[in-house]
C-alpha cells in the first residue's frame, strides 16, 4: 500500500520535480504535489510525496526530516487524513 508524507515549510521556489528528485534517492516516488494559492498561483510552502513502499517511505522520513531543501529546514511526517470542512464562512 502506498504511503503518503507531509512535507512543511516549503521554500516557494520548490518545485514538484523537486520534490521529486530530492526524494527519490529513498526510493521509487509515485506522486508529488505541491499545494499553491489558487487565486495567485504561489506555493503555500507545503505538499506531498508519495511512496509505493512503506520502509522506503519510513527512511525518506528519517533522511529528510529537518533537511535543508532550496534554502530551508524541512518538516517530513506521515500524512494524515484532511479532515472534512464546514459549509458554513463567518
Amino acid at each position: 500500500m502506498a504511503k503518503r508524507l507531509y512535507v512543511g515549510n516549503l521554500s516557494w521556489n520548490t518545485t514538484e520535480d523537486g520534490l521529486r528528485e530530492a526524494f527519490s534517492k529513498f526510493g521509487t516516488v509515485s506522486e508529488t504535489k505541491v499545494i499553491s494559492d489558487k487565486f495567485s498561483g504561489r506555493s503555500k510552502g507545503f505538499g506531498f510525496v508519495e511512496f509505493e513502499d512503506d520502509g522506503e517511505a519510513e527512511a525518506a522520513i528519517a533522511g529528510m526530516n529537518d533537511a535543508d531543501l532550496d534554502g530551508r529546514t524541512i518538516k517530513v511526517n506521515e500524512a494524515r487524513p484532511q479532515e472534512p470542512r464546514s459549509d458554513e464562512r463567518r
